[in-house]
């Protein structure tokens, strides 16, 4: 036996006990599973074995594996399917081919039980208020009455419904109601400006359109009428214009009121439409071209989101889940699908930070949140500002803290766990727009381990692999799938023959999902995230990720944010800067420069530290929050700044300039 083999697994920062495993749905679900399905027997002492058991039976039994949710979560289909999977071929799978359903009719199901029908299926906050319920029955009201609205407009299957909208219930009824009719919904948050919201939507051509007259963030009014009337004007194809007037503002003249289009009350009635309807069009970042305008599907979405909601994030009716998140962002319609395994959704419209740091953990106490979800970049932030959530309010009821947005450091693993709850459940969760959901993450019956995300989910087949297609366990690796899922696109708009599609994810490692991260897959099964592949850092032939980096680098008190860009230069050589964003009265000074090398030669390699350390004003990011660092790189090689990044895609354009200079300047010095 190898030292490797004896030597001592790493100790968990956390472990579910033998009540919690016993009580946690995927338990169930999988013993169960085991009876009907042809699952393999679950192992009662051992729950790292019998999930490892679990996942490899749902990726090699696809079709048995999808027919067991379908049956676990009593999905309704109004015709029946004639097979789970006709084709597995990616892209291009068909999924449950001739069966109809509706989602909206599934996430309203919870109105139908006379005991649930008065309890809340919504609460809402906002930074002025105390929550505000939202009745299942009332919720189930709202949404019939606006789907027989629209249907009296003209609104058919198939025709796209558009959402100007911060995260507000009427987000959410809208979204709803779009469904029930068959409809395909799209959304922007209301501080994208008017070029962002129309390169998304002119590119599917809405026929209505709900809009806010404004929003309140960081304690200040937004008004947006000027933005609206410039969205009316450019979007010809509309029909009508529906005003939310959350600051109190009358209609615009032609628009019609939220109020009127939600006063009835009808019974309600559910397109159903083939499995692969499209449901909604999300968007990836756009940032150096228009946003590519992902279509998934009503039967893939219900499915993936029963899944991971119900079996990862162990959700049912006693919960209440609360992810803070703009609807410009999948987690929005991730968080409304919560609705689906009958929990409370928590809606909040608001600034992440006001009046304090501490927000997010203040709406999580008010509401009685149970799972409450954030960005890592947040758990950083409440690090340094020394916030003290377990100390200073009431989180007896929340047993699951979830990051998502970039890898949560072992620092925010580790402040979690002393500053929240011992018996904290961590799941630091990796997926994107492009599935809307979790390719790794939550499990509840898994230890968490420092740094570390818990598993691959089930019916993800998430491998790690060199560029030869060659599969690695414990090294640097691209994340691929190797066997389709779901709630993948059924395809882009406007990509008739699929091009763009396919070069998306599929160019790489013909007919194998690529995504475009970093990963190591352990020997436990536990997954590590190390960042976007396609900015990758490469010195002396050894990739790294720059998380490790931002990692190691923002854990001192001086840096509030960082950005690291490794680039090829045309005479073989290959520059790697640091940028820094100080923390306020900090001085990037000689001292502080040694310091931060320092830091990443101990605790990284030599190789991690960087050929220069600059100060900035910012680190320029998306508008949903990722750090910009492939177009960052294509304007220091030179490129110009208006054929690196759509300015409407980044949430300041002027922050970039400053590295397009940088660009010129040693493009000029280099010959």
């Amino acid at each position: 036996m190898t030292a490797e083999a004896t030597a001592p697994q790493p100790r968990p920062l956390w472990q579910p006990g033998p009540d919690r495993i016993a009580r946690a749905q995927l338990t169930r679900f999988h013993a169960w599973a085991a009876e009907q399905h042809g699952a393999p027997a679950p192992d009662p002492g051992d729950a790292a074995a019998s999930y490892a058991a679990l996942h490899r039976w749902s990726v090699e039994a696809l079709p048995a594996f999808w027919q067991a949710v379908t049956e676990w979560f009593d999905v309704r289909f109004a015709t029946p399917y004639e097979t789970v999977l006709a084709d597995r071929a990616m892209p291009g799978a068909r999924w449950f081919p001739g069966a109809t359903l509706n989602y909206a009719e599934h996430a309203l199901r919870a109105a139908d039980d006379p005991a649930r029908a008065r309890q809340p299926a919504l609460v809402h906050v906002d930074e002025r208020q105390e929550p505000q319920p939202l009745a299942w029955a009332e919720l189930r009201r709202q949404v019939a009455s606006l789907a027989a609205e629209l249907r009296g407009l003209g609104v058919r299957p198939g025709d796209r419904v558009s959402g100007y909208l911060p995260n507000i219930p009427q987000a959410a009824v809208a979204l709803l109601a779009t469904a029930a009719v068959g409809g395909v919904w799209t959304s922007c948050a209301p501080d994208f400006g008017a070029r962002s919201v129309l390169d998304r939507f002119q590119q599917v051509e809405p026929v209505v359109l709900f809009t806010v007259d404004g929003y309140r963030y960081g304690g200040k009014e937004h008004p947006r009428a000027d933005v609206v009337a410039e969205l009316r004007r450019e979007l010809p194809t509309l029909r009508a214009v529906v005003h939310v007037p959350l600051l109190g503002t009358p209609a615009p003249d032609g628009a019609l009121e939220w109020a009127a289009l939600t006063a009835g009350d009808p019974e309600p009635v559910y397109e159903q439409v083939p499995f692969d309807h499209p449901l909604w069009v999300l968007y990836s970042s756009g940032t150096t071209g228009l946003p590519k305008a992902i279509v998934q599907s009503q039967g893939g979405i219900l499915l993936e989101h029963l899944k991971q909601l119900g079996l990862h994030c162990d959700l049912g009716p006693d919960d209440r889940f609360f992810w803070y998140t703009s609807t410009g962002w999948m987690m929005w319609n991730f968080l409304v699908s919560g609705l689906l395994t009958g929990t409370t959704v928590i809606t909040y419209d608001g600034s992440p930070g006001h009046p304090t740091t501490d927000a997010q953990w203040r709406v999580a106490e008010r509401t009685g949140a149970t799972f409450y979800g954030t960005s890592a970049a947040y758990v950083m932030a409440c690090r340094k500002a020394d916030v003290h959530p377990g100390r200073d309010a009431d989180l007896s009821a929340l047993r699951c803290v979830a990051t998502t947005g970039s890898p949560l450091p072992p620092d925010g693993f580790r402040w979690l766990h002393d500053e929240v709850g011992a018996d904290l459940w961590i799941a630091s969760v990796s997926g994107g727009t492009d599935v809307c959901s979790c390719f790794a993450g939550a499990v509840p019956t898994l230890p968490v381990h420092v740094g570390e995300l818990q598993a691959a989910c089930l019916g993800t087949d998430l491998r790690s692999w060199d560029p030869q297609g060659g599969e690695l366990t414990g090294e640097v690796g691209e994340l691929v799938v190797t066997n389709p899922m779901p709630s993948m696109p059924v395809r882009f708009w406007n990509d008739p023959d699929g091009a763009r599609y396919r070069e998306s994810y599929f160019e790489t490692y013909p007919g194998v999902w690529r995504h475009g991260d970093w990963i190591t897959l352990t020997d436990r099964g536990s997954v590590v995230i190390h960042g976007r592949s396609d900015s990758t850092l490469n010195r002396q032939g050894v990739r790294m990720g720059s998380a490790d980096i931002y990692e190691a680098v923002e854990r001192l008190p001086e840096i509030r944010e960082s950005l690291v860009i490794g680039v090829e230069e045309a005479d073989g050589g290959y520059w790697m800067p640091l940028f820094v964003h100080l923390a306020p009265g900090a001085v990037l000074d000689d001292a502080l420069r040694e310091r931060i090398k320092r830091t990443l030669r101990e605790q990284l390699s030599p190789r991690h530290v960087p050929d220069e350390v600059v100060e900035v004003a910012a680190v320029p990011h998306t508008l949903t929050g990722k750090r910009l660092e492939v177009p960052v790189k294509r304007l220091l090689q030179g490129t110009p700044l208006d054929r690196c990044v759509n300015p409407g895609s980044v949430d300041d354009v002027e922050l970039l300039r400053v590295y397009e200079r940088l660009g010129r300047e040693r493009a000029a010095t280099r010959g």
